[in-house]
């Protein structure tokens, strides 16, 4: 640990002006962000099939009753882009 000791001018002039500092960072880190944005890759042809709620095939029975049927789901996808 280090003890400094003066006035607060003094204090102030070693230091400089620690909320100017602060903002002046701040500034920087959202223009930073801003620069570094990334763009979004564009969804496979079947993550947009999953994304349609309407091409949801659920199990009907059993332990697994209500969760999506990704083996039927497949098919059908398959076969709908043979046009």
């Amino acid at each position: 640990m280090v003890e400094i000791k003066g006035t607060i001018d003094e204090l102030r002039i070693l230091l400089g002006n620690l909320s100017d500092t602060a903002v002046t960072v701040t500034e920087t880190v959202e223009e930073v962000k801003e620069v570094v944005k990334k763009k979004r890759r564009k969804l496979s042809d079947w993550q947009r099939y999953i994304k349609n709620r309407s091409n949801h095939i659920k199990f009907k029975s059993g332990k697994r009753k209500g969760q999506l049927d990704l083996a039927k789901m497949s098919k059908a996808f398959k076969r709908g882009r043979n046009k």
